[in-house]
C-alpha cells in the first residue's frame, strides 16, 4: 500500500473512534501510564497494520522474536535480527520496547531441553548475559522468567527448576540485573489477575525474592480474559502487590469471544476493557497495559482457541470496535489524579484517618460488606468490598472486625490495618476515604491461620454495623 493510502486509511481508523479524538498513547502518557501492543516480525510488512500500531501505542512487546527458540537456536549461537528489526519499529515511531522473554519453560530449542542436569545453569545464565547485554539500553523491560507456575500454584516442573529448583528464578533475575542494571526486571504470568491459589504463589514468591535482595521491579498480569469474566478482584490484588514495592502491568491484554460475535458480545468487551484500564489507574504502581496483538486480524485467539476470536479493539480490517471508544473513555475520564510510575518504596501507608469527624452514617444497614475469603495451607487473603448504603457522604472511614483465633494479619492493601490479630481496625488511606451514597471501596489483607480460615462474622463502619452480602 503506498504511503498515501495508508495515511488515509489511519485517519479513517482514528476518525471512527471520534473525530481528532487523541491517540491511546496519548491518552494514556496524560495519566502517568503507557499503552502498548505486541508485534511479530511478519507484522511490519503490513502497513495498514503497522500504521495503527505506530499511531496509536507507545510500547511494543516482541511476539516471538526474543524468545529462545529464536535467539539462540543452537548452543551458544545467537540469531538477534528479528528483535532488532522489532526494535528498529520502536524506536522509529518514538515506542519502548517490553523485552519477552528471557526464560520460560516453552518455545525452547532441543538442545536446552536434552541438556544434561549440571549445565542448565551455566547455560542459562549465558543465555541472559548475551541476550540481555546485546538489548542493554534498548529496553525498558525484561519478562526475565515467564509462566513460573502451575494453576494449582506449584512452581512448573520444567527444565529450569529440575536443575536448580525454585533458586532457579532468583538466579535468572541476578543475571539479568547484572547484564542490564537499568532494565525493569518482571515475572509475567497468566491466571494471576484475580486472587487465588496462582495469584498467592506469585505474591509469596515476590515477597521472598524482595525479602532476600534479589533484584525484581514489577509482575506482568497477562490477562488472556474470556468475554465477561474479568475478575472483581483485579484491582485489589494489583495493589496488594503493589505494596510490596513493586510495578504491576498489564502486559497481554486481550478479551476473547465465542464466534460469530453479537453486538451484544462487543458492547460486554467496550465494558471488560475499560474495567482493565480503571483498575490500573486506580493502582499506585501500575505502569501500563498492552494489548497481545493489533487487531483481530494478527491475534493469536483463533489458532489456540477453536471457535474463539474477535478478541482485540480492532476488527479484522483494523477498525476501532467498541472496545477502542470505551478505553480512550476510560484514559480520558475520572478526576483521580494519574498514578506513579515509580514502585512504592514502603509498604501500605498508615495514613491517619481525617481528624475531622465523619458524616453520621445512619441506623445499623446504612453499610454493606462482602467478602471472600481464599485459604491455602496456613495461609489466606480476604478481599473486602465496603459499600455506603446511607444517604450522607462518609469522609474518613473505620471498618472494625475481629479476626478467627489463630489469623494474624501479615499485610495489606488499600487500608491500614491494627492490630494484626483480634478485634482489628481498617482505616482509609489517604486516597479512598471518601464514600458517597452508594459508592464502594475494596480493601483486603493476607494472613496466617492455624486451622480456622473463616472470614469475620460482623462488620462496623464508624460504630455503626453493617449488613454483609
Amino acid at each position: 500500500m503506498a504511503a498515501a493510502a495508508a495515511a488515509a486509511l489511519l485517519v479513517s481508523t482514528v476518525g471512527q473512534a471520534g473525530a481528532a479524538s487523541p491517540t491511546l498513547r496519548s491518552l494514556a502518557e496524560a495519566k502517568g501510564i503507557y499503552f502498548g501492543t505486541a508485534l511479530t516480525q511478519g507484522n511490519l510488512s503490513n502497513s495498514t497494520l503497522t500504521a495503527v500500531a505506530g499511531t496509536q501505542f507507545d510500547m511494543v512487546t516482541p511476539g516471538n522474536e526474543m524468545k529462545w527458540d529464536t535467539t539462540e537456536p543452537s548452543n551458544g549461537t545467537y540469531n538477534f535480527g528479528p528483535g532488532d528489526q522489532i526494535v528498529a519499529f520502536a524506536t522509529a515511531h518514538g515506542m519502548r520496547v517490553r523485552g519477552h522473554n528471557l526464560v520460560w519453560h516453552s518455545q525452547l530449542p532441543s538442545w536446552v531441553t536434552s541438556l544434561p542436569t549440571s549445565q542448565v545453569q551455566g547455560a542459562m545464565e549465558a543465555h541472559i548475559t548475551t541476550e540481555a547485554t546485546h538489548y542493554k539500553g534498548q529496553v525498558y523491560a525484561w519478562d526475565v522468567v515467564n509462566e513460573p507456575f502451575n494453576d494449582d500454584g506449584s512452581l512448573r516442573q520444567d527444565v529450569f527448576y529440575n536443575a536448580m529448583g525454585s533458586g532457579y528464578i532468583a538466579d535468572a533475575l541476578r543475571t539479568a540485573h547484572a547484564a542490564d542494571p537499568n532494565a525493569k526486571l518482571y515475572l509475567n504470568d497468566y491466571n494471576i489477575e484475580g486472587t487465588g491459589a496462582k495469584s498467592n504463589a506469585m505474591y509469596s514468591l515476590v515477597q521472598s525474592l524482595k525479602a532476600q535482595g534479589v533484584p525484581i521491579d514489577g509482575v506482568g498480569f497477562e490477562s488472556h480474559f474470556i468475554l465477561g469474566q474479568v475478575p472483581s478482584t483485579m484491582q485489589a490484588n494489583m495493589q496488594r502487590f503493589a505494596a510490596l514495592g513493586v510495578n504491576v502491568a498489564v502486559t497481554e491484554l486481550d478479551d476473547r469471544i465465542q464466534l460469530p460475535a453479537s453486538s451484544a458480545n462487543l458492547a460486554q468487551q467496550a465494558t471488560d476493557y475499560a474495567t482493565v484500564v480503571k483498575d490500573c489507574l486506580a493502582v499506585s504502581g501500575c505502569v501500563g497495559v498492552s494489548q497481545w496483538g493489533v487487531g483481530d486480524a494478527d491475534s493469536w485467539i483463533p489458532s489456540a482457541f477453536s471457535g474463539y476470536g474477535a478478541a482485540t479493539m480492532y476488527d479484522n480490517n483494523y477498525q476501532p470496535k467498541p472496545a477502542y471508544t470505551a478505553t480512550a473513555t476510560a484514559l480520558g475520564s475520572g478526576s483521580t489524579a494519574p498514578p506513579t510510575t515509580a514502585p512504592p518504596t514502603t509498604t501500605p501507608p498508615t495514613t491517619t484517618p481525617p481528624t475531622t469527624a465523619p458524616p453520621t452514617t445512619g441506623a445499623a444497614g446504612s453499610c454493606k460488606v462482602a467478602n471472600a475469603v481464599n485459604a491455602w495451607n496456613n495461609g489466606l487473603t480476604e478481599n473486602i468490598t465496603l459499600t455506603n448504603t446511607g444517604s450522607s457522604t462518609v469522609n474518613g472511614w473505620s471498618l472494625g472486625f475481629t479476626l478467627a483465633a489463630g489469623q494474624t494479619i501479615t499485610s495489606g492493601w488499600n487500608a491500614a490495618y491494627t492490630p494484626s490479630t483480634g478485634a482489628v481496625t481498617a482505616t482509609n488511606l489517604s486516597y479512598n476515604g471518601t464514600l458517597a451514597p452508594g459508592g464502594s471501596t475494596a480493601i483486603g489483607f493476607q494472613a496466617t491461620h492455624t486451622g480456622n480460615a473463616s472470614a469475620p462474622t460482623a462488620y462496623t463502619l464508624n460504630g455503626v454495623a453493617c449488613s454483609i452480602g
